[in-house]
């Protein structure tokens, strides 16, 4: 059973950067595809940015407008979130998914979840 726990999130002024990091137990991450979530009070969850297994092909969701960059490091089974120039309303609860897939340029959620990390953007 895979098991993704998030972790980065934190305090940051507008302008700033954090880099969150979810980690895999349970198996090798780099066979599996990870996508980063985020959900802010009161707002449906949004998708961000997905890595896919094996081939390593990232997409990413319109507005993200490349402030956002995902990758992976298959030594410590953990994919990354790098986030910069942020804005108050990128502050919301991130939660990364695993063994999902992208297909038709859309991503199909996979079974497993991590508890998420908040991330506060002050202005």
């Amino acid at each position: 059973q895979v098991q993704p726990v998030e972790s980065g999130g934190g305090l940051v002024q507008a302008g700033g950067s954090l880099r969150l990091s979810c980690t895999t137990s349970g198996h090798t991450s780099g066979t599996t595809t990870i996508a980063w979530f985020r959900q802010a009070p009161g707002k449906e969850r949004e998708f961000l940015a997905t890595i896919t297994g094996g081939d390593d092909r990232t997409y990413y969701a319109g507005f993200v407008e490349a402030r956002f960059t995902i990758s992976r490091d298959n030594a410590k089974n953990t994919v990354f979130l790098q986030m910069s120039h942020l804005k108050p309303e990128d502050t919301a609860v991130y939660r990364c998914n695993a063994g999902g897939a992208f297909t038709g340029g859309q991503y199909r959620d996979g079974d497993y979840w991590g508890q998420g990390t908040q991330v506060t953007v002050s202005s």
